[in-house]
């Protein structure tokens, strides 16, 4: 018992320590995308107090005490450490527009969002990973071509012609699905095909390479002079040991699908952080724009870190010390 407990003791110090490091390397890339965002009020045309009083009347006094009350008067150095220090605490400021904190909006359009990608995710795992494994078995044949050429055009068709695409024939000619809303399940398929195909074509293609590359190698064709059969060898042996570029294009594709959903959601009028991201823009909303960047990059920088948890996972030879 005791053995078994320095092993859990001596496990998790090690993720503990390896967990911090990765955070410690992650900070610089934070900073960073959280000075390029911060910029953005220097190098958008517009005065951000001018857009919070919108159409009411003003003075250039009123102007004034405005632009001293949300800091644009103070030195730039000034105030990104307050902005920093603010967003270290929750705090990411509050919408030009409706005056309500930057987070809760963030927040309340989260789930529609989430639910978007992961359905998306889905369809380009299912699509991806099917289409390259089928192509790398059938390689060199006329299923190889058809996989890869499906792949092509996934990779090829921009998310906004393929939704248009998607809305033209299965909502206005075949009315199968709502074009536009969201609600049930029959108001995510569009969106989430459209955004996913576009990745299971660049999913195919990694998986497909993978494949290739582990089916070469010597322990396969042993297993295939041992007589296993062909399934077993796909399935435990090739397939396994092609997962780690698998994974890494997964998480990357996640990340990527988090982002591009900014087109989807505004194509198919859903209420996710994508729209609200467009609408930001077009309303010149910088505190919006602005959170909704930090929030994305610093989600799109842990999904990293997952994706480095999961190595150890799948692939023994990997520790975290």
């Amino acid at each position: 018992m005791s053995l078994l407990f320095r092993l859990i003791f001596k496990f998790v110090i090690a993720m503990t320590r390896f967990l911090l490091n990765r955070l410690l390397q992650a900070i610089p890339t934070v900073l960073l995308v959280s000075v390029l965002v911060f910029l953005m009020l220097y190098f958008i045309p517009g005065d951000p107090a001018a857009i919070f009083i919108g159409d009411k009347p003003s003075t250039p006094e009123r102007l004034a005490k405005i632009r001293e009350d949300m800091g644009l008067n103070r030195p730039f150095y000034e105030q990104y450490l307050s902005y920093i220090g603010n967003a270290l605490h929750g705090d990411l400021g509050k919408s030009l527009n409706n005056n309500r904190p930057v987070l809760n909006e963030i927040l309340a359009r989260l789930p529609s969002t989430l639910e978007l990608t992961l359905a998306a995710m889905f369809i380009a795992a299912t699509i991806g990973i099917g289409l390259g494994i089928l192509a790398a078995i059938k390689h060199n044949t006329l299923i190889d071509t058809i996989a890869t050429t499906l792949a092509l055009i996934g990779i090829s068709l921009p998310v906004y012609w393929s939704a248009l695409i998607l809305i033209v024939v299965f909502s206005v000619n075949l009315k199968w699905f709502p074009p536009i809303g969201q609600g049930g399940i029959n108001r995510l398929v569009l969106p989430a095909f459209a955004l996913g195909f576009l990745s299971a074509g660049e999913l195919a293609r990694i998986v497909r390479s993978a494949m290739l590359e582990v089916l070469s190698q010597e322990y396969i064709l042993t297993a295939r002079a041992k007589g296993l059969a062909e399934r077993v060898i796909i399935r435990r042996h090739a397939l396994q040991n092609a997962l780690i570029p698998i994974v890494t294009i997964l998480g990357l594709t996640f990340g990527q699908l988090l982002g591009g959903a900014v087109l989807t959601e505004t194509i198919f009028a859903r209420l996710g952080i994508g729209r609200m991201y467009i609408e930001g823009i077009l309303n010149k909303d910088f505190t919006l724009v602005q959170g909704a960047t930090l929030f994305i990059a610093i989600a799109y920088v842990l999904i990293n870190i997952l994706i480095d948890v999961l190595y150890v996972y799948i692939d023994p030879r990997i520790k975290y010390d």
